[in-house]
């Protein structure tokens, strides 16, 4: 079913390199403005995972956010809530960002490496605000069109 890679880019931060202040726990702790260059027609929604790399617990979620409207970009600053009503009542689930953005934070002398990954899905995903990433994305199975990442480190 996948249709290849999704392209997409996160504002202030380029692939391999240090995520944005403003985008962390040590500054604003606002989630980033993406573009995503080559989505496909038959997309719905999108699913946006931010993953820790580097933590002890494998694949550490900072934050889940699904059901948002499938378009070309999605705005900064995404506020906290089950349900975010200016993306059409997107859902954000359970991570280190309980429903909300939680950016990078290492302990103080460490780096880490984090990933922003895109789905883009051809269906909306009935699932509660309580939904951890593995369940979203046991969801998502079979729908995904498009998938695209981008890592980065904190210190």
């Amino acid at each position: 079913m996948e249709q290849g890679v999704l392209i997409f880019t996160c504002a202030g931060l380029k692939i391999g390199e240090k995520f944005p202040v403003e985008n962390t726990g040590r500054g604003q702790d606002i989630s980033p403005e993406f573009t995503i260059e080559n989505l496909s027609a038959n997309a719905v929604s999108l699913v946006v995972t931010l993953e820790d790399l580097s933590h002890p617990i494998k694949g550490f979620t900072h934050w889940i956010i699904w059901n948002i409207p499938a378009a070309a970009q999605i705005s900064k600053a995404i506020p906290a809530g089950k349900t975010v009503p200016s993306l059409q009542g997107a859902v954000q689930g359970i991570g280190y960002g309980f429903h909300r953005y939680a950016g990078p934070k290492p302990p103080r002398g460490k780096s880490h490496k984090y990933c922003f990954s895109i789905y883009a899905l051809d269906c909306k995903l009935d699932l509660k605000p309580f939904s951890s990433k593995r369940k979203v994305l046991r969801k998502a199975d079979g729908h995904i069109l498009q998938k695209g990442r981008i890592i980065g480190y904190f210190e």
